[in-house]
């Protein structure tokens, strides 16, 4: 049975319809339960395409059920992720999340469903991913990484068990253990400063938290080698986010199969990546760069 799929919409009416189309154009949707949870306006002004995206949920068809959460108080994203993450591997085994800017491969489920069943009782293997980085060398048909991300994951209720949600006690361990810079991909990103920045209340980003509990863990995700996920919301229309050219993929044509493989990290794949990001960063101003690095880790800070 294909794994529940959660999605997080708030206030993008066409972004949410073009994630559901994508979505649809998937096999396995017909035999996939859909949950939505719908955040609730932070501000007047976004109330009337707050409610747009409810009507447009709540008459969806093509997917075996749909069941819509509406929050009746604003959560903001990480609020309203980890409460929906929660509550769905309080029900389930497991799950595929996604966000309502993500545009995906007709082959998504197929490569979520078939890695989340290869790897459910490995231990290593904290979660799935389905986006790739746009590098130019070839890389594996699949290939693991240290720690987490967020840009259409599955995910296991023992995985997210490892979930630390204070900043605090995740950045002590990084800094008292040496690891900041291998964290930071050699200094390619800077997520110790993100993590910083989510302590001091500049940013709450939940998914540096969910990567670097993963990787103090020394828990992997699995991602594949082409991409099976666009994210639409680096158009520049979600609030702090501009166009960014070293995170568009193209979303991959043909199906991505899961071979079972020895659960350790891709040296050569980290470093192509790392180089990849690395440069990109050298392109870019030092602010340009932290907001990519946000981008990286999924947060789409849209007047949520």
């Amino acid at each position: 049975m294909p794994a529940p799929i959660v999605l997080f919409v708030y206030c993008r009416p066409q972004h949410t319809r073009s994630t559901i189309q994508s979505l649809l154009q998937n096999a396995e949707s017909a035999e996939s339960e859909l949950i939505i949870y719908s955040d609730a306006p932070r501000t007047a002004a976004a109330a009337p395409q707050v409610q747009q995206v409810r009507e447009y949920c709540r008459g969806l068809e093509g997917f075996k059920a749909v069941r819509v959460i509406e929050s009746q108080r604003n959560l903001g994203l990480a609020g309203s992720i980890i409460r929906g993450v929660t509550e769905a591997l309080e029900q389930y085994q497991q799950v595929i999340v996604l966000e309502d800017d993500l545009v995906l491969s007709p082959w998504f489920l197929r490569y979520m469903n078939a890695g989340l069943e290869t790897y459910r009782d490995d231990e290593l293997v904290a979660s799935i991913h389905g986006y790739c980085y746009p590098v130019r060398q070839p890389l594996p048909a699949t290939f693991f990484l240290r720690g987490a991300d967020c840009w259409g994951w599955g995910v296991w209720r023992r995985s997210w068990q490892l979930f630390q949600a204070d900043g605090a006690v995740l950045l002590q361990q990084l800094e008292s253990r040496k690891l900041t810079h291998e964290f930071d991909l050699g200094g390619a990103m800077g997520f110790t400063q993100m993590l910083r920045d989510q302590i001091a209340g500049r940013n709450d980003s939940w998914a540096v938290r969910w990567h670097a509990s993963c990787f103090l863990a020394g828990r992997l995700t699995l991602y594949p080698g082409s991409s099976l996920v666009c994210n639409a919301g680096l158009d520049g229309s979600g609030v702090h986010c501009g166009p960014d050219e070293s995170l568009v993929a193209a979303v991959a044509r043909s199906p991505v199969e899961v071979q079972r493989q020895v659960a350790r990290e891709d040296g050569r794949s980290r470093e192509i990546i790392a180089r990849h990001l690395g440069g990109s960063r050298q392109r870019r101003s030092w602010r340009d760069w932290l907001k990519s690095g946000l981008l990286f880790l999924g947060e789409r800070l849209r007047n949520h």
